[in-house]
């Protein structure tokens, strides 16, 4: 009994390519890839940033604080006394010189009409100046209490416009402090996020250069395995395998029953 086997090959020119893509694909993939080299990437904080940060951890935190203790010193019971005129004491000692000068021409003056009277040095003349004294010295206390007070009010006011002054201060200048942050932050992000842009750039240009064997090997694989699928059999080839002893006495009994069938025909009407 003869056995035929039958083997439908690649034509030689793909035999040859797909050997050559698996011997590609041997080298390529026998090595582990690096993959450090194209690692992610964080970009540092910049120099403006830096300064951000230093100023809302350091000046910036806290930079009401000297306004108020300032502001603290403007208040109590003694804060006017920083605010008092120099001076007040020659304006006080000058209107009350002024004032003794008006009031001695005035006590004259009682005299005067006195001698014109006939009353001068009598009772009603000693009762008249006696009088007039007693209303200018107190007139005389009130201007110098009137020009006190005013200077008191006047350095008690300043004290008040100090306290506001430093209160105002201490409000202002960390609104301007975390807008100087704020600004510092944000064009150290842009120069930040453009750092940032130029590490992605460089990881991409490595990880493309280190994956550009496996990309093209698997393009050849692409193709390779399109030829093979595309194209039909060249070649066929044949095996008759040599019959077994067995076979060839079954083949030989064979041959020969039919052969003497063929000799003695059997009639067909017995």
């Amino acid at each position: 009994m003869t056995v035929q086997q039958t083997q439908v090959l690649p034509s030689p020119f793909l035999g040859d390519i797909s050997k050559q893509y698996a011997k590609d694909l041997g080298s390529v993939t026998s090595a582990p890839l690096d993959t450090s080299q194209f690692a992610p990437t964080v970009a540092g904080q910049t120099g403006l940033q830096q300064q951000a940060t230093t100023l809302a951890g350091g000046a910036g935190l806290g930079a009401f604080e000297p306004y108020l203790q300032t502001a603290g010193g403007y208040t109590g019971p003694d804060a006017y006394q920083q605010f008092m005129s120099p001076y007040q004491q020659q304006v006080i000692d000058a209107t009350m010189t002024s004032f003794d000068k008006q009031a001695a021409m005035q006590r004259r003056g009682i005299s005067d009409q006195a001698k014109q009277a006939g009353a001068f040095g009598g009772a009603r003349h000693g009762i008249a100046e006696s009088e007039y004294d007693a209303a200018s010295d107190l007139n005389r206390a009130q201007m110098e209490a009137g020009l006190l007070q005013q200077g008191f009010g006047q350095a008690q006011a300043g004290a008040q416009q100090a306290f506001q002054q430093q209160q105002g201060l201490a409000g202002m200048v960390p609104g301007l402090y975390q807008q100087d942050i704020a600004q510092l932050g944000r064009v150290g992000a842009t120069d930040q996020a453009q750092a940032q842009a130029g590490l992605d750039a460089t990881r991409e240009t490595a990880r493309l250069k280190a994956y550009e064997p496996y990309e093209r090997l698997g393009y050849l694989g692409t193709g390779v395995t399109g030829l093979l699928g595309g194209y039909p059999g060249q070649y066929q080839s044949t095996v008759m395998p040599n019959p077994t002893p067995l076979q060839s006495a079954l083949a030989i009994g064979t041959t020969g029953a039919g052969i003497i069938g063929a000799m003695n025909p059997r009639p067909m009407f017995s």
